[in-house]
């Protein structure tokens, strides 16, 4: 299972500086665990936090002018962190599976001669092979399009020395990410597997409504981020996963009283209805008759249950709309997906609901709070040693945040 052990940004609105877990630089932190979760007041960061995941993986999508002028982003001036000329920048720090290097990945994206935003540097880093300690070396080195790049499975960039390996790159668009195109390459399997993992990063923008859409009948493999092809992607799970696809309504039945089955049914024009049927009733409920919150917690759990699920979810504020004696399951769901093995996701969500939260442990959470300079600082809730004695002692996390034990005093 590829694992996010750090991620830091750097000039984002609000996240001036904020760093998550454990970076090549700062070997100091513990990784980040595979379920994380981000807890605040309103207006501290939290939605940029999530909006952060997602830029980075627009720029691999689109590129880096239109990840700045997308969703509602306003353009680079209105992302750079107010008070600041400096380039944003991201670092994030994961590794493929256990045991394997990590790999550390910088971005630095500043403006250029005409005002639009580029690709300032770019660089992909890991350790020699056969090394447990010490700095990583480049194998990716870009600045302002021009560097140099390290073939095959084990070069590096080590000073003072040239390796067959190394080969001089110079880019034509300086708002595509170098990964987006050396890592087509045969020739560059590492550069792939980063570029792979991040373009697999999946960001919920889930809504009921678009669950209740009528999409054109066919079954799809993969949940979109809106959530409108869901009644195309229970055609696929009842046709080619049918043994996974009944646990899920067994859970769904567990979690939502009166659910008995789940459904599709095509109408004359090709469309795709989605049915639930309650016992209750003769005749079943359409989409757009359920509750916003079956649909999500439905869809939630079609997402996890995925045959080839995403390396890397993130979900803002999952519990909006639901009862909140669902909130501690939903939480608990998405621990025993996230839970470290082979093939399993990891899952990050945000969220300022205190029964989500009394499902976790210390460990997976982080507070986010505005500094007295008005940027975000987090800290992770497992630092604060009178939390962990409390938790120890029996407390509910949640109950504690709701106390305000876990606010800086």
């Amino acid at each position: 299972m590829a694992l996010i052990e750090g991620f830091r940004v750097q000039n984002y609105r609000a996240l001036r500086d904020v760093t998550l877990g454990k970076l090549s630089s700062q070997q100091g932190g513990a990784p980040l665990t595979p379920f994380t979760v981000v807890i605040g007041k309103n207006g501290v960061g939290k939605s940029t936090l999530f909006d952060a995941f997602g830029f980075v993986a627009d720029c691999l999508v689109h590129d880096v002018e239109q990840a700045c002028d997308m969703k509602q982003r306003g353009g680079y001036d209105r992302l750079r962190s107010r008070g600041t000329t400096a380039p944003i920048r991201f670092e994030i720090y994961y590794r493929e599976a256990v045991g394997e290097r990590p790999m550390t990945y910088e971005l630095s994206i500043a403006l250029d001669d005409t005002g639009r935003p580029f690709v300032e540097s770019e660089v992909l880093k890991q350790r020699r092979k056969g090394q447990k300690h010490g700095r990583p070396y480049p194998f990716l080195r870009l600045n302002h399009g021009k560097g140099m790049v390290w073939a095959g499975d084990e070069a590096v960039e080590l000073e003072g020395e040239e390796d067959r390996a190394q080969t001089p790159v110079e880019l034509t668009d300086l708002r595509q990410l170098g990964i987006a195109t050396l890592g087509t390459l045969k020739e560059h399997p590492r550069i792939k597997q980063f570029r792979d993992f991040l373009k697999g990063w999946y960001l919920s923008y889930f809504y009921p409504d678009a669950a209740r859409s009528l999409p054109t009948a066919g079954p799809q493999k993969h949940l979109n981020s809106h959530g409108d092809n869901i009644g195309n992607v229970v055609q696929f799970m009842a046709r080619e996963h049918k043994d996974r696809f009944k646990a899920i309504l067994g859970r769904i039945a567990a979690k939502i009283p009166g659910i008995k089955s789940i459904d599709t049914q095509e109408t004359e024009d090709k469309r795709l209805l989605l049915r639930f049927n309650d016992g209750a009733f003769a005749d079943p409920f359409f989409a757009q008759q359920m509750s916003d919150g079956t649909l999500k917690v439905f869809a939630y759990l079609l997402l996890m249950d995925d045959p080839e699920p995403p390396p890397f979810i993130c979900i803002e504020e999952p519990e909006n709309g639901l009862y909140h004696k669902l909130l501690e399951a939903l939480a608990q769901e998405f621990r025993a997906h996230a839970n470290g093995k082979k093939n399993a996701p990891q899952i990050f969500v945000t969220t300022h609901q205190p029964y989500f939260v009394d499902a976790l442990s210390p460990e997976e959470v982080w507070i986010l709070e505005k500094g007295a300079d008005g940027y975000s600082v987090i800290r992770r809730v497992s630092d604060l040693d009178i939390v962990k004695n409390l938790v120890d002692e029996g407390l509910p996390l949640g109950g504690l945040w709701y106390s305000d034990y876990l606010e800086a005093r």
